[in-house]
């Protein structure tokens, strides 16, 4: 019984670690190749700015393109 647990408990600590570990790494891969994280929008704006009403996805979305991208009177070659 008690090999049970220890072997549960290291486990589920191992799969934790993984799992946070996991999280991270798509949230930077999402950061490296210009992915908005929405999710971490909504929870930032929920916390911080309970008074306003997080944009919708297509919005946010939206305004992480024109800015990464430049938007409407943008001055550029292309």
């Amino acid at each position: 019984m008690a090999r049970r647990l220890f072997f549960n408990g290291v486990a589920g600590n191992a799969l934790a670690a993984t799992g946070g570990a996991g999280r991270y790494l798509g949230r930077t891969l999402r950061l490296m190749v210009g992915l908005p994280d929405y999710e971490n929008y909504v929870t930032h704006m929920r916390k911080t700015h309970p008074e306003q009403e997080p944009m919708s996805y297509e919005a946010f979305f939206r305004e992480r393109q024109e800015a990464r991208y430049g938007g409407k009177g943008r001055i550029g070659c292309c």
